[in-house]
């Protein structure tokens, strides 16, 4: 027994000692930096949890939008794949209907096709986006309150 506990210290100790401490670890569960009112409507926090790395080719960012806040009109030069984590959002593509995306939600917008996509009237949003390295988005168009205020109120009553 006595030996058994020792082997087992000794193997614990070697372990501990092996671990490599510059591994680069970060987290998503970080609210990020509030990103400035460039082109979006209302309050936003961005954290580039993966952002233009070479090898891997794509980035992941985690974005939490406050109730009431939209990103304008853009579109991506990379397909762009949303993962909806918590709340609820407003999506749109151009020439298609808005929807509501909900929480465990996962919509795919293809490369080019112009878009947006906010938190809902009353709820907050937050979402990864999955997409290509490189300038992912061209911005188009604001999306003006008015069209966002329609938008809120024609979902609310479907």
């Amino acid at each position: 027994m006595k030996n058994t506990i020792c082997f087992l210290l000794i193997l614990a100790s070697i372990s501990v000692f092996s671990q490599n401490s510059e591994y680069a670890v970060s987290s998503y569960l970080t609210e990020g930096a509030k990103a400035p009112n460039t082109h979006y409507i209302g309050e936003a926090w961005l954290n580039a949890i993966i952002h233009d790395d070479k090898e891997l080719g794509y980035n992941i960012t985690k974005a939490t939008f406050k109730a009431n806040s939209t990103l304008d009109w853009h579109k991506h030069n990379s397909a762009q794949v949303l993962i909806i984590v918590d709340g609820e959002a407003y999506y749109q593509e151009r020439g298609n209907e808005p929807v509501i995306l909900k929480e465990g939600d996962v919509i795919k917008c293809e490369k080019d096709i112009e878009h947006w996509h906010s938190s809902t009237k009353f709820s907050d949003v937050t979402y990864l986006a999955l997409y290509g390295a490189g300038q992912p988005t061209t911005w188009t168009e604001v999306v003006a309150q008015e069209y966002y205020d329609d938008v809120a109120e024609e979902l609310k009553n479907n």
